[in-house]
């Protein structure tokens, strides 16, 4: 059983984080690369936040929207 989770350490630690390794030691030398993937997952949030608020002024405009305070049974 122990070999098991040693195999999932080695997995993790020697072959999948390795990516991340490098950015780390990437930091040293320049911030904005160390920082990619939080740059790309930004860019894919802000992107979709401008879509959705896009879309809710669109059903805003064709009255699709229900704003009755009743629309939920438990606002009753």
């Amino acid at each position: 059983m122990k070999a098991f989770f040693e195999a999932i350490q080695s997995l993790f630690v020697d072959f999948l984080f390795k990516p991340f390794d490098w950015l780390r030691s990437l930091e040293l030398d320049n911030w904005f690369f160390a920082n990619i993937v939080s740059w790309i997952l930004m860019g894919i949030c802000t992107y979709y936040m401008i879509y959705w608020c896009k879309q809710l002024a669109a059903h805003q405009r064709n009255n699709e929207e229900n704003q009755d305070t009743t629309a939920h049974s438990f606002l009753k």
